[in-house]
């Protein structure tokens, strides 16, 4: 024979009322459930009041996961970025930095001590060779830390290296001594701690160039060797900052996307900008050749042979980079090759991360002018 069915138990209003939550969550024996919805067919003031809990209850049950997809935090920052105007509006050439800080800063907002002393390997080019150096994620934190401190100085602020011995010293003027001497001064690897300073320094760089009005814009920024005006000092810092943003995401593989379209395209012709005197500099040092029909060098503001690079996708568009002098005008009629690359793989080509042998490369002309931008696009990169 089946199972009798339960015999409702006699129960007052107020206990049956009282049984309603237990009842929707069905935490009731047989007997009480056969009580209780025998109650429900006379009293409509408890019935009104056992469909609402089942309501709630049903809300209480997604049927789909709630686990958070890894891009989601990106997608809001991104949209909060965009949509949110800040009180002190940033300077439209602080932005991309802005962006790229405040996105690492939330790719480390999570980590544990395992992730922070996971292996990284920073890579770029010198004298045309691939090169690395083997850190840690807080290491990469501690290297951002003491090249962002070259604007820091410029500006005013505190220096994170003040109370670094050797750090004033010659050949620690410029990003890889700075970072060398960081890390030689660390008793111990950089750990967690490292994140709180960067942290701290890239909110007051924002600050203060907000507080400026963006009219700091023309000041120059030494990084050694060279000088860079801020408004591409911060440029600068912000393509290094998601390049090594990427470097960690690989090392604790995790999802990291490339920067809005509109900073990444930024980027991109700070680059372009730069070609021109890198490849006047890899001639000085025998890395490349003048162009053998044309002299060594162009007047200053006149037109000279060009290559004309075409950079694909969303942050892309079309630049004219001279070959024979870092003052000549680029020219579309004395263009003598052409070379057209993804956007984001140029970056990755200027930061060192892909050979110029190994670049997706589309081209055209001159086969030496082309080889000597892609090498002159790989000597951008540094530690």
């Amino acid at each position: 024979m089946g199972d009798l069915a339960p015999v409702p138990l006699d129960l007052s209003h107020d206990v049956l009322k009282s049984l309603l939550g237990a009842w929707a969550l069905a935490a009731c024996s047989a007997a009480e459930t056969a009580a209780v919805e025998e109650h429900l067919g006379g009293c409509g003031g408890c019935a009104d009041e056992a469909r609402r809990l089942r309501e709630a209850v049903g809300l209480l049950h997604q049927p789909e996961s709630l686990d958070l997809a890894p891009s989601l935090r990106t997608r809001v920052l991104e949209g909060c970025l965009s949509r949110r105007p800040p009180r002190i509006p940033v300077p439209d050439w602080a932005a991309p930095y802005d962006a790229e800080t405040a996105r690492l800063d939330a790719l480390l907002q999570d980590f544990g001590d395992a992730e922070w002393h996971a292996p990284v390997r920073l890579r770029w080019f010198e004298a045309d060779t691939a090169t690395s150096r083997r850190t840690t994620v807080a290491g990469v934190i501690a290297h951002l830390l003491s090249v962002d401190g070259l604007i820091a100085t410029a500006l005013g602020l505190a220096d994170p290296l003040a109370e670094v011995a050797g750090a004033a010293d010659p050949g620690t003027l410029g990003p890889a001594g700075r970072t060398e001497a960081f890390w030689r001064a660390s008793h111990f690897p950089p750990t967690r701690s490292v994140r709180g300073p960067w942290r701290e320094q890239s909110h007051g760089l924002v600050r203060t160039v907000s507080f400026t009005g963006g009219h700091a814009g023309g000041l120059e920024v030494p990084y050694g060797d060279f000088a860079l005006p801020l408004h591409d000092a911060m440029l600068d810092r912000a393509f290094e900052c998601w390049v090594h943003a990427e470097d960690i995401a690989e090392a604790v593989d995790y999802p990291y996307q490339p920067p809005a379209p509109r900073h990444l395209n930024r980027m991109i012709d700070l680059a372009a900008r730069l070609l021109p005197a890198v490849l006047a500099e890899r001639r000085r040092a025998g890395l490349s050749e003048p162009g053998r029909r044309t002299p060594h060098l162009v007047p200053a503001g006149a037109p000279g042979r060009s290559l004309r690079l075409e950079i694909e996708g969303a942050a892309g568009g079309e630049w004219l980079i001279p070959l024979d002098s870092p003052a000549a005008v680029g020219s579309a009629d004395l263009a003598v090759a052409h070379v057209a690359l993804d956007g984001v793989e140029f970056c990755r080509l200027a930061a060192g991360h892909v050979s110029p042998e190994d670049a997706a490369v589309g081209q055209g002309g001159d086969r030496q002018a082309i080889r000597d931008v892609l090498y002159a696009a790989a000597s951008l990169s540094r530690m």
